[in-house]
């Protein structure tokens, strides 16, 4: 083996090397995305679950929650979802109206990720921000969004 084809030997090495470095990197970089969008279904879960256990209502309130969309902003990342809510009876299982709350988690990128994320929601035709803790939940609320989508829906003939 001559001085020429070990150079090429060690230059192909070379290449070879970088590539799988940077492959195992790139990948690296995907699994902790996939682990940080994992952690992000489950903090929805939790905060949701959460949120709901510290509110005041009644039994008879029935609620489901929906993913709505991410939201990619330049410091952070938002995830919409949506938590309709209803109260079905014997006679009307199928309820006339729900109300809906939407709820923002919104993760920081530049603050480390043992911080907790922010948590904040929107009634429906409100838009007035809340944020738990810092607020106290009125099932009333719910009542009137559902009160008003009867009313309307009575006013209209069709």
């Amino acid at each position: 083996m001559d001085v020429g084809d070990e150079d090429a030997i060690k230059e192909k090495a070379h290449i070879l090397i970088e590539d799988v470095i940077r492959h195992a990197k790139e990948h690296l970089r995907d699994l902790q995305e996939k682990e940080r969008v994992i952690c992000t279904r489950e903090w929805k879960s939790y905060s949701v679950v959460y949120v709901q256990q510290t509110w005041e209502f009644h039994e008879s309130w029935l609620h489901w929650s929906d993913y709505l969309q991410e939201e990619e902003l330049k410091y952070s990342r938002r995830y919409h979802y949506r938590v309709r809510w209803s109260i079905p009876t014997r006679r009307k299982p199928i309820p006339r109206a729900t109300a809906c709350i939407y709820f923002i988690m919104e993760i920081s990128k530049i603050k480390p990720p043992t911080l907790p994320v922010e948590v904040f929601f929107i009634l429906e035709s409100n838009r007035l921000i809340h944020r738990p803790g810092q607020c106290r939940f009125r099932e009333k609320w719910l009542k009137d969004i559902i009160e008003n989508k009867r009313i309307l829906m009575d006013s209209i003939t069709f």
